[in-house]
This record gives C-alpha cells, sequence and structure tokens, in this order.
C-alpha cells in the first residue's frame, strides 16, 4: 500500500536488526524505539499518539515476556503488532443496521474528499452483499454534484434520489427517507454537500439533516493524502456531529499513511472502511488487526484470501490448477487466467498482501501498468484459436501477422512467448516443489522474473 511503503520500509529496517540477536538488552530496545518513533513521525503520525505508543511498547518490551524469550526480537515485533492493530482500533467496526429497514446513513466531509465517490462505493459494497441501498443527492450546491451522483448509481445499478438543486437539502433528505420506505430498500445513503473549509452554514445544515432523519451512521469522508490534517478534520467534526465511522480516502495515493494510525486514537471515532483509487470499487472493510499487519510488512492474507472468494470462480480455479500441473497451461487459459486476477484489483496491491514481498529486492522495481496488461492481451486475442492451444506452432510468418494485429512488434510478440513458455515451466517446477502434500523447499522467488516480465514495466518487459 502506497501509503505506507517508506514506514513499511524503515519498520523491516529497524526489526531486520533485532531477529538476528540471541538477546535484547534495553539498550537494544531504547534504540529500536527511538527509530520507531521517527519511522511514525515521519510518517506523519499524531506526535502525542506516538509518544503514547512508544511508552507503551517500551514498557513490555523491557519486560520479562522478552527478558526469557529465546527469540526476543519476534516478541517485540508481535508487541509492536498488537499495540499497532489497539492503536487503530482493535478490532473492525461494522456498520450499523437498523432494527426496522431502512438503515440511514449520513456522508460527510469537506469538498474534494471523494465523498460522492465514496458514497457510491458504499452503495456497491452494500448491494453486493445482496442489500438494496438508495442513494440521495442532498449537495446542491457543487456544480454537478447531482448529475455526478446519478451517474455513478447508473454505472453500479442502484438508484438515486433527487429533488433537483432548488429544492433544500432538508427536505431532499426527509423525502428520500420517505421513499426508501416506500420502495423497500435496506439502506439509504444521504451525500450532503461539502465546503472547502469547515464552516458554520455547513455544519448548522448537516445537523438539521440529523434531526430529519435521525441517522444511524455518521460517516465522515476524509481524505488521507492531507496527511495529519485529516486527524484535525476528523476531531471538528466529531466534535459538532458525533460522528459513528469514517471512510479514509485515497490511502493507496502518495501519502505517508499517518492518518490511518492516528485518527481513531485522537478522535476515538473508529476507521470503518478505507477507498482505494478513484474507480468505482467496493469500499473495504477496515481492520485493525490486518492493517497492522501490512504496515509491519507481514501481508495480508485473509483480505486477500476474502477478494479470491468473492471474484474466483472455484470451479474455474480448480481446472487451471489441474492444467498448471499438468503443464497444458494455454494462452487461451491465459486469457482466462488474468480476467479472474484482474477482478481482484490492481496487482501491485495483491502483492503488497502477500508476506515478505516487500523483502524481495525483485519487487522493488516492478511498476505495474495496466495499460501495458491491456497490450499483452491485444497480443494474445490476435492469436487464432489454434495458435493460443498449441504456442508450438507459433512459426516467424504468424508471429508477423500477430503483430500486425496487435499493433506492436515483431520482437515483442517474440519476447512474450518467450516469458510465457518460461512462466510455464516456472509452474511446472513450482508444482513438482509443492507436490500434493506442500512445499518442499527450492527457491520459488528466482521465477519472479518472468512475473516482472510478463506483468510490469521493470527491465524484461516486452514494450518497456
Amino acid at each position: 500500500m502506497a501509503a505506507f511503503e517508506s514506514l513499511t520500509s524503515r519498520l523491516q529496517s529497524v526489526f531486520g536488526k533485532l531477529r538476528g540477536k540471541g538477546k535484547v538488552t534495553e539498550d537494544d530496545v531504547n534504540e529500536a524505539m527511538r527509530e520507531v518513533r521517527l519511522a511514525l513521525l515521519e510518517a506523519d503520525v499524531n506526535f502525542k499518539v506516538v509518544k503514547d505508543f512508544i511508552a507503551r511498547v517500551k514498557e513490555r518490551a523491557i519486560g520479562q515476556e522478552v527478558v526469557k524469550s529465546f527469540t526476543p526480537g519476534m516478541v517485540i515485533i508481535d508487541i509492536v503488532n498488537k499495540e499497532l492493530t489497539e492503536l487503530m482500533g482493535g478490532t473492525q467496526a461494522k456498520l450499523a443496521k437498523a432494527a426496522k429497514p431502512p438503515t440511514v446513513i449520513m456522508m460527510a466531509g469537506l469538498q474534494g474528499a471523494g465523498k460522492t465517490t465514496a458514497s457510491a462505493k458504499l452503495a456497491l459494497m452494500l448491494q453486493k452483499g445482496g442489500q438494496k441501498p438508495l442513494l440521495a443527492a442532498c449537495d446542491i450546491y457543487r456544480p454537478a454534484a447531482i448529475k455526478q451522483l446519478q451517474v455513478l448509481g447508473g454505472q453500479i445499478g442502484v438508484p438515486v434520489f433527487s429533488l433537483g438543486d432548488k429544492v433544500n437539502p432538508v427536505d431532499i433528505a426527509r423525502q428520500a427517507l420517505q421513499h426508501a420506505k416506500d420502495e423497500g430498500r435496506d439502506y439509504l445513503i444521504i451525500d450532503t454537500a461539502g465546503r472547502l473549509h469547515i464552516d458554520e452554514a455547513l455544519m448548522e445544515e448537516l445537523r438539521q439533516i440529523h434531526e430529519a432523519v435521525k441517522p444511524d451512521e455518521v460517516l465522515l469522508v476524509v481524505d488521507a493524502m492531507i496527511g495529519q490534517e485529516a486527524v484535525n478534520v476528523a476531531q471538528s467534526f466529531h466534535e459538532q456531529l458525533e460522528l459513528t465511522g469514517i471512510v479514509l480516502t485515497k490511502l493507496d495515493g502518495d501519502t505517508r499513511g499517518g492518518a490511518a494510525i492516528s485518527v481513531k486514537a485522537v478522535t476515538g471515532c473508529p476507521i470503518k472502511f478505507v477507498g482505494m483509487g478513484e474507480k468505482i470499487e467496493p469500499l473495504e472493510p477496515f481492520h485493525p488487526d490486518r492493517m497492522a499487519s501490512r504496515i509491519l510488512g507481514m501481508g495480508d492474507m485473509l483480505s486477500l484470501i476474502e477478494k479470491a472468494q468473492m471474484a474466483i470462480d472455484a470451479e474455474k480455479a480448480a481446472e487451471m490448477e489441474r492444467k498448471m500441473r499438468a503443464a497444458e497451461f494455454t494462452f487461451e487459459d491465459f486469457l482466462e487466467q488474468m480476467a479472474q486476477v484482474r477482478k481482484l484489483g490492481p496487482l501491485d496491491q495483491l502483492l503488497e498482501m502477500l508476506p515478505g514481498m516487500g523483502k524481495l529486492k525483485q519487487l522493488k522495481d516492478i511498476q505495474i501498468d495496466e495499460r501495458q496488461i491491456a497490450r499483452v492481451e491485444a497480443i494474445v486475442k490476435s492469436m487464432t484459436t489454434e495458435e493460443k492451444r498449441n504456442p508450438e506452432i507459433l512459426n516467424h510468418s504468424r508471429r508477423k501477422r500477430i503483430a500486425a494485429g496487435s499493433g506492436t512488434t515483431v520482437a515483442d510478440v517474440n519476447r512474450l512467448i518467450k516469458q510465457f513458455d518460461d512462466m510455464r515451466r516456472m509452474m511446472k517446477q513450482f508444482s513438482t516443489m509443492m507436490g500434493p502434500k506442500g512445499p518442499k523447499g527450492g527457491k520459488g522467488p528466482k521465477g519472479l522474473k518472468g512475473m516482472k516480465g510478463m506483468l510490469g514495466r521493470g527491465p524484461r518487459f516486452p514494450f518497456g
């Protein structure tokens, strides 16, 4: 996750030193905590939060459980992991549900935080969970705000209630609630107006909407890219609106991630969801334990598994595995697999969820570009069915025709075919190494060079 890349790297360096020690002294702990403190401050974590966090970790790390341990470095990492999890809320804060539908969710936030997009993403998440949400357009001030919500609603198949920009937002919210009841909707998501800065007029309108519809949830949408200011914004809104949760957007952007770590400790208000990117994909529930694991470079396999269960066809996956083991993997299968994997989200984010991936030098310079992947697909789609199923028949004339059909060069096609062959060999070797009962040793990461060539803009990518 881009938000924590620098922090993760710093922390891994600190803990790498501790892992190699058979015995950890108080001086070792103090030195490590100094470095952790600097890493957190550089990540824009609130300085009071950092001070309290370091004090708690140090108190436990200098205690008996570390001194008597055979692996003191690992024990300290475990302490940091647990304290970081607690700092961000401890457990997942789930969305409230009204005893009698609809559950009313009021979305608030400053202009530019991504509130309208977050509202649509939340609706999509609920819809995928089998619910029937309704979106309400109550931002009558920002140009095209209503149109934007209607377009987003159309893209995800969720209806949008609107009375235009001449009706009072409080009346729109009130009528939207009645409409949701009449239509048997499970959730009503109210997209309210924002401002560039917090002002009394905005707060008064939000208070009136709150009084009119009595929401079950008041979610503040905050842009993680504004750093520590995000925590200040959350605190101001919380004091006046009594927030029930926070949605942190753009967590995959060029940010230091301090807001995600600080906001619960400073405001007492839990992060309930995080948003990644501008595409209309469901919001991700915020799991403090998983986020702590990712920050410490330990991966997030649970989230990856959940994504896979939602997006990947189990029968197709089983058949794909059989073909890989039998070395029957074809270009047709390659296209199918790429389609399945792309349902999971951006590939660089998926790699970050794998434990230890951040430490592999082979992955440091991968810059996965979706446009480049589309060009690889264009080459494969320019092949005939027979060529996809039997890559061995791809002679020079066929490769020349494929290059012309895909808008690439013969050299590009040659490289892709070679890398595909390398990948098939790697899969066969990996299958043999893993065996039916699990790993049998081996140097798996060597095969990552093939992955770089196929998916990234590293030195071996054909279109670099």
